[in-house]
């Protein structure tokens, strides 16, 4: 499968062990850290907030919908996926519950980002009639478009993503800060 909507974490985990186990070593120590905010007396869940999809990537989208009207008319004035990035934000703003362990969290982490990827490329799918009639390209290509973008999207947050890291998009970014 190129990307698919159907990608689980576990799905994901089994065709890459060894880049798991990396991912899973560098950030368990950070995720453990995130279960030690949630468990302190004075400390808090932020009431929800989304930026739609971090990075500058709505900001910049919006900015170029207005100086390019083909853009906006087309595509719209926000990013055709930005729902994506918004439910994705409704699981990484909690990370979890306050009961949610070091390991678990990094799995619901995991599926998170394996989700918006899939909802990034289940977006094209839907769009791809539309998109290849407008482009004059066949549906294979804008599905390869989308796939890159949601694996863009996909490695972005992978990366970017991890708790306790002080960027306003961490997972957990609903607690205090834990850097």
């Amino acid at each position: 499968m190129l990307l698919g909507g159907s990608c689980s974490a576990e799905e994901n985990v089994a065709a890459e062990p060894n880049h798991n186990s990396l991912e899973r070593q560098l950030e368990i120590g950070r995720h453990e850290k995130l279960a030690e905010i949630k468990k302190q007396a004075d400390s808090h869940l932020a009431d929800f907030s989304t930026d739609g999809c971090s990075g500058g990537l709505s900001a910049g989208w919006e900015y170029l919908a207005d100086k390019v009207p083909k853009l906006q008319s087309v595509h719209g004035a926000r990013p055709p996926w930005e729902s994506c990035c918004i439910e994705h934000d409704r699981l990484y703003h909690p990370a979890g519950t306050m009961e949610t362990s070091a390991e678990q969290s990094f799995s619901l982490r995991q599926q998170a980002d394996v989700d918006l990827r899939s909802c990034v490329f289940d977006t094209g799918a839907l769009r791809t009639p539309e998109l290849a009639a407008e482009y004059d390209l066949s549906p294979k290509k804008v599905e390869l478009v989308y796939a890159a973008i949601a694996e863009l999207m996909y490695r972005a947050v992978r990366l970017g993503g991890v708790p306790c890291t002080g960027f306003s998009w961490r997972w957990g970014y609903g607690w205090p800060s834990c850097e």
